[in-house]
């Protein structure tokens, strides 16, 4: 209900023109200037791979990439991202990093329903891109604010360490930063 609220007190605001780059395309998109993230990402954009999942940022089900760190959508005014990099899991298809992750995800059972896998992986992405030999204390750090409601987080933390350990071993003209 609240967001059918929002929506509709949106479209009677003025807007404002903001140009960012999201998945690698750079655009401008006119919104109302207290429309959040999550919602310009979801609705406008159609990248339903941000979820919602709390509206509180507590859950993470919702975390993107903004110049290559983690936010919560749902706490970021899409205005704020004027003249920013923006990534989605839709966006990271082709990324050999995240690539790496879903296998190790896949492999070692790090996901069950998948509904906070994308924030997951992008949390993860970030850790790895900053911190390429994370220690699990620190690949906990990095996850503390996705929840996930099905795992009991072994098996993700396995994943991500293992990730890391296949992302060292490979080549350097095949893993990312």
């Amino acid at each position: 209900m609240r967001a059918d609220a929002e929506g509709a007190n949106a479209d009677t605001e003025a807007t404002v023109k903001i140009e960012n780059t999201i998945n690698g395309v750079r655009g401008a998109t006119e919104i109302a200037p207290r429309r959040l993230l999550v919602h310009l990402l979801r609705d406008q954009k159609r990248l339903t791979g941000v979820h919602i999942g709390c509206d509180t940022s507590q859950c993470g089900a919702c975390t993107v990439l903004v110049d290559g760190t983690t936010v919560k959508s749902c706490t970021v005014l899409a205005a704020q991202t004027d003249g920013c990099e923006l990534h989605t899991i839709e966006g990271m298809e082709h990324d050999s990093t995240t690539t790496v992750l879903k296998q190790a995800f896949h492999e070692l059972h790090g996901l069950q329903c998948g509904f906070c896998t994308p924030g997951m992986l992008l949390a993860a992405r970030a850790l790895l891109t900053h911190q390429p030999a994370p220690t699990e204390s620190d690949v906990r750090e990095a996850l503390h604010g996705n929840l996930c409601r099905c795992t009991g987080y072994q098996n993700i933390v396995d994943a991500v360490l293992l990730a890391a350990t296949r992302l060292q071993q490979a080549p350097s003209d095949t893993a990312e930063s």
